[in-house]
């Protein structure tokens, strides 16, 4: 299962752990993804979505018949 948010697509980026000594190696940064379960009442049933925090306040603030729209629009299913 790919690290990416189906609402925002927040992904996986790359960068450097730089040390007291300026040295670097590379490293990831993960997106803060978690998988939740959440009710719809239109379709009466729940849709389970990988999502980061951003795109959870994105369902509050737009609503998730919105959201799920603009995904069924993007061909993502849900």
């Amino acid at each position: 299962m790919a690290r990416v948010c189906q609402v925002t697509g927040k992904k996986t980026t790359s960068g450097n752990n730089v040390s007291h000594a300026n040295n670097k190696s590379r490293r990831k940064f993960l997106p803060n993804l978690h998988t939740h379960r959440i009710w719809v009442e239109s379709q009466n049933r729940f849709v389970k979505l990988r999502l980061s925090k951003k795109g959870l306040r994105t369902i509050d603030k737009l609503g998730i018949d919105h959201v799920l729209e603009n995904l069924k629009q993007y061909g993502e299913s849900a």
